[in-house]
């Protein structure tokens, strides 16, 4: 694909199709480097705008603000860097949408744990690479060819 040439929404479509099925980020707040932790993003197929945590209200995001993202699709197909503002997500029906038999492995208090924070991600801009190379360039590269030119179309700046 050529994103280049003003597809851009592809790479963004495919982008949500592999955080869908594999919703594991690294998330950092941007003014704490130390913040930096595994989790688990809540989507939402009709709010492209935003994504959801939980976490304790004890715990390093419970400061929110800034925040950084990045994602490697489980195939290795797809990495993004995503930037955004953490809110608390105050609506208790959103809770009920995004709880799961997953989420109270984590938050055995449940949803009415006073140490519970739910936080909404507020989404802004973010890089996108597609990394699906195909066989030629993956010959090119066995033979130590340049490839720089393969993978040159392979990537966007975008808002999400």
């Amino acid at each position: 694909m050529q994103y280049k040439e003003g597809k851009a929404d592809e790479l963004k479509q495919k982008f949500w199709k592999e955080l869908a099925s594999s919703p594991f980020v690294m998330l950092q707040l941007d003014g704490d480097p130390d913040s930096a932790a595994p989790m688990t993003a809540q989507l939402d197929k009709d709010a492209d705008h935003a994504i959801w945590f939980f976490t304790y209200r004890t715990g390093h995001f419970a400061a929110m603000g800034p925040a950084t993202a990045t994602f490697s699709s489980s195939g290795h197909s797809v990495f993004a860097r995503f930037r955004g503002t953490l809110v608390e997500e105050t609506s208790r029906e959103r809770m009920e949408k995004e709880w799961s038999n997953m989420t109270e492995a984590w938050f055995p208090g449940g949803k009415d744990d006073p140490n519970l924070l739910m936080l909404r991600m507020d989404l802004g801009k973010a890089s996108i690479w597609d990394a699906s190379i195909g066989i030629t360039t993956t010959a090119k590269m066995m033979l130590g060819k340049d490839v720089t030119g393969d993978v040159r179309d392979k990537h966007v700046e975008t808002s999400l």
